[in-house]
């Protein structure tokens, strides 16, 4: 279930970008064939409606899926203390 949140969750990006490469390929083709058109607008209806699934999706609310927390160790193995403070249980000497 969680990759189907996933997914869900990154539905307005994917149609936003199939939106700006459509718009991309009717302006590559260039404006001396017919069919550029139907890209171009095709490509505004893909982006428009990832616009609205973004907003749609920030007006439902905080139902995000929780982040999964990185494991103590994976900056490093061993010990991520430079220099450990030494423990004294005395006072320090006056100078």
């Amino acid at each position: 279930m969680k990759l189907v949140s996933d997914i869900f969750e990154r539905l307005p990006q994917v149609w936003v970008l199939v939106g700006l490469l459509i718009i991309a390929t009717g302006l590559w083709l260039g404006f001396d064939y017919s069919i550029v058109f139907v890209y171009l607008g095709l490509g505004i209806l893909c982006f428009l409606y990832g616009v609205v699934l973004f907003v749609l999706l920030a007006l439902e609310g905080p139902r995000k899926t929780n982040k999964r927390p990185l494991s103590r160790d994976f900056i490093s193995i061993g010990e991520t203390v430079v220099m450990p403070t030494p423990e004294t249980d005395q006072e320090p000497t006056p100078r």
